[in-house]
Formats: structure tokens, sequence, C-alpha cells
């Protein structure tokens, strides 16, 4: 998912987003270590998103403050 797909999304988007992509990454975590992985750079993208979603909820949420 890219910055700007991020952008358009709204704060209840991003926080099932953040959860959606969470358990994923969970589950592709204990996947990966009972048997390795085929394509194992998804653990990484997969992990960069929740951190791309996590930054804009905490942007978002810092902005709104100041607004405040």
């Amino acid at each position: 998912m890219k910055q700007q797909e991020i952008n358009k999304l709204s704060v209840k988007d991003i926080e099932s987003k953040i959860s959606d992509f969470s358990g994923k990454l969970n589950n592709m975590k204990l996947a990966h270590g009972v048997s390795p992985m085929e394509n194992p750079i998804q653990i990484r993208s997969i992990r960069r998103t929740v951190a791309r979603l996590k930054t804009e909820l905490t942007k978002r949420e810092a902005s709104a403050t100041a607004e405040a």
C-alpha cells in the first residue's frame, strides 16, 4: 500500500487496515517460523505498510490536537 493510497483513507479505515495487516503479519511470522516461506520479503513489505499506516494515524491525531 502506497502513501498516496493511505492519505486518501479515513481514520476509521486506517485503524481497520492496521488491524487487518497486523493480523496478517502475525500469521505470516508464525508460518515462516514453522516452515520457511518461499518469499520472506512479503513479511518486510507488510511490516512497513503497518508502520506507514501507524505514522499517518499519529500524524492525523497530532494535527487534530494542534487545531483544538
